[in-house]
């Protein structure tokens, strides 16, 4: 797909742009509407076919759950392996379209993989994740960020309290969440991993403050954010933070979300997911 729709498509996501707006420059670029319709199936996901773990696998359990927020209940959707006791927590944090059907299975891919998993729905406050993507993007903006960093310290606190957990503490995150799992790395000392998947990195004097080890996954045609490394890179260097940063070459954001064909990259997203289990396998056991 033309580079300049997968481009604009970003900038639908992550900026106020009405999707009228998105739909009528995205006709322009694809040469009409009918090719706009096509390339926009490819863009938008698509939930069902991208599932990898289905909800009735009987070697998970999964459930609904709540704890005490900054201001409110905070929703969840805990997963964990049938039988195993004492495991290391991960919190999965959500783009920012919210708990969708793609973020609940990556939480059920970490349960999977050994772990007590928590996808937390940051939109709770303002009702919870609604069906409509685009309405989930406008509340994500409504969200207030102190109260929303400390409903993430929260559900961090409850994991470490659940019964089937051994203490030790992670967290994933996409996009919008990967800019909260590097902040979840400067405001916890306790955490003692943190994945960022093309995360908004944290200010450099920030650093300083971060105790867990960290895992950053960058795409490399993504612009927008790798224009944050080289700063984020010295301060870590510069305080000897434990550290591990890969640039995916020619692959786009959201190369993890496989539920957007265009976007996702089969082989980049095969080799972060092993890395990171690899870093919650050293930190969490």
């Amino acid at each position: 797909m033309d580079q300049r729709i997968i481009n604009l498509f970003d900038e639908y996501t992550h900026a106020p742009l009405t999707r009228k707006d998105f739909l009528d420059r995205l006709a322009k670029l694809a040469g009409g509407t009918a090719l706009a319709l096509a390339a926009l199936a490819v863009l938008e996901p698509g939930y069902a076919q991208a599932a990898t773990v289905s909800t009735s696998a009987d070697d998970l359990v999964l459930e609904d759950v709540t704890w005490p927020g900054d201001g409110g209940p905070v929703k969840g959707y805990l997963a964990r392996p049938k039988g195993k006791k004492k495991l290391g927590a991960v919190v999965v944090i959500h783009e920012n379209r919210g708990l969708t059907p793609h973020i609940k299975d990556v939480t059920r891919r970490v349960a999977q993989a050994g772990y007590l998993a928590l996808g937390v729905d940051a939109l709770s406050p303002l009702g919870g994740t609604p069906t409509d993507e685009d309405q989930g993007r406008t509340l994500i903006g409504q969200l207030d960020a102190a109260k929303n960093l400390n409903n993430y310290l929260a559900a961090l606190a409850y994991l470490r309290a659940r019964p089937e957990s051994n203490g030790r503490t992670g967290c994933v995150g996409f996009c919008w969440g990967g800019g909260l799992s590097n902040q979840l790395a400067v405001h916890d000392p306790k955490l003692n991993a943190a994945v960022a998947y093309y995360g908004q990195q944290p200010k450099a004097e920030d650093v300083p403050q971060i105790k867990a080890a960290l895992m950053l996954h960058y795409a490399g045609l993504d612009e927008r954010i790798d224009a944050g490394i080289p700063a984020y890179e010295a301060a870590l260097k510069a305080n000897h933070t434990p550290y591990e940063l890969f640039v995916y070459p020619n692959v786009n954001h959201a190369f993890n979300n496989d539920t957007s064909p265009a976007r996702y990259n089969a082989e980049a997203a095969k080799l972060a997911w092993e890395r990171t289990l690899k870093l919650f396998k050293d930190k969490l056991a």
